[in-house]
């Protein structure tokens, strides 16, 4: 090495560096590359990103090429500083020493760190030329790197690790969500409102949309002529569910368009109604709301009567119920729903207790637990462990409230009260 100026020396010293810097950005542009986006530039037609994923099919190649092409430089860098140092100061420790902790900041921080962090923030942009380079080099130099990777793959056999298929990369729903969360400047409010309520659709079940109980308008088939013909003339539904007796014996769903048909022709008597009553469809009340959107297809029913598992009516469910989970409420609301819910300026809002506690969480930005009772009645009943009389105030989950009307056993109204830390209200 005497004969080699040392001119020359300092120059490959330089071009180590560099190349172990190449490698350091290879390394990290590679490992970081969006792998959705480089399946999209795939299917567009980009050269250079299905060079990109062909070399990322094979990880351990990859990362062996990069590697090995690494320490390589590494190495010889640290012989090359070496050789300049004794041929600089002779074979003193101490300029050896100094010598090493010159080159290791060195190599830290120009041919490591530094590279690293720019790979790291633009993977896309490196990547992708960078694969013209290491494309042909993994060939070159692929008798060494596989001979190296049967050591490596003895080591991980021994360990007993095995390596990720293709579903390591897949995202998972809750990844899902994160992302369409965190991404919203992509997409339009409504859409994101959508694509958000899809995912939470997969966690409720239709129990949590359905109309309950108390809220169905159904006909009486025992019910003298008159009444029913003045409940079909000022029904607001399309469908009414027809039962004799009590609800719980249920004959079917009565098209209103059909009855209406009938009367116009003059023909409306109980037995013209029941000819029109079509046979009811019974689901059970943990189906969860997307399966039985997808059973709502393929049954091509649009209403549901939803049973406990005693076979008890617990409710009605329709196929707007589940898409108003998507997309929001419509602009026509029954009478005998919530709509709105909002807080005044003094800060209470009256609600009904057979509001949905999913609605007032969402509408009203509270955070009742939705794991028990499924309405404000069912909740306060469940705290209160009987029926509460009116003028009784309470606070469920930091949340005061006041039951201002009681009916029938139930709780009909409750005045809502928003959160407040220095707020503590006890039963009364």
């Amino acid at each position: 090495m005497e004969e080699i100026p040392l001119a020359t020396q300092f120059v490959a010293l330089f071009v180590l560096l560099i190349f172990s810097g190449l490698f350091s950005i290879a390394e990290t542009s590679m490992m970081a590359l969006n792998r959705y986006r480089l399946r999209a530039m795939v299917k567009l037609g980009n050269r250079a990103a299905r060079r990109v994923s062909q070399l990322l099919e094979r990880t351990d190649r990859l990362l062996g090429v990069i590697l090995l092409g690494n320490n390589l430089v590494n190495i010889g860098a640290a012989t090359l500083a070496s050789v300049i140092t004794i041929r600089l100061f002779g074979q003193k420790e101490f300029a050896l020493m100094a010598s090493t902790a010159a080159l290791t900041f060195i190599v830290l921080v120009f041919a490591e760190i530094t590279p690293k962090v720019i790979g790291a923030a633009y993977p896309e942009r490196i990547a992708l030329p960078l694969s013209y380079v290491l494309g042909p080099l993994l060939k070159v130099l692929y008798p060494i790197v596989w001979f190296v990777n049967l050591f490596s793959l003895a080591i991980l056999w021994v360990l007993r690790f095995k390596q990720p298929g293709g579903e390591a990369h897949r995202l998972s729903q809750e990844e899902l969500r994160t992302l369409v969360l965190e991404h919203s400047h992509f997409l339009p409010k409504k859409h994101q409102s959508i694509l958000v309520n899809l995912f939470d659709l997969e966690r409720i079940t239709i129990e949590d949309v359905m109309t309950p109980r108390a809220q169905i308008e159904a006909v009486d088939l025992d019910a003298p002529a008159e009444t029913l013909l003045g409940q079909l003339t000022t029904s607001y539904h399309t469908r009414l569910v027809a039962y004799r007796g009590e609800l719980d014996n249920v004959e079917g769903i009565l098209h209103l368009r059909r009855a209406m048909t009938a009367l116009s022709e003059g023909s409306l008597d109980k037995q013209a109604l029941e000819e029109v009553i079509t046979k009811p469809y019974f689901v059970p009340a943990d189906t969860p709301a997307l399966a039985q959107m997808q059973y709502f297809q393929e049954n091509r029913q649009r209403l549901a009567l939803v049973v406990d598992e005693y076979g008890d009516l617990l409710g009605l469910l329709t196929l707007e119920d589940i898409i108003e989970e998507i997309i929001g409420e419509f602009t026509t609301t029954a009478p005998l729903r919530a709509s709105g819910f909002e807080w005044s300026a003094e800060g209470w809002a009256l609600v009904e207790g057979s509001s949905s506690l999913r609605d007032l969480n969402r509408k009203l930005g509270l955070a009742f637990p939705l794991d028990g009772p499924k309405t404000l009645n069912g909740l306060i009943l469940e705290h209160f462990q009987d029926i509460p009389e009116a003028g009784v105030s309470l606070k469920i989950h930091d949340v005061p409230m006041e039951v201002v009307q009681t009916q029938d056993r139930v709780v009909k109204t409750v005045r809502l009260f928003k959160p407040t830390k220095n707020l503590t209200t006890t039963p009364a």
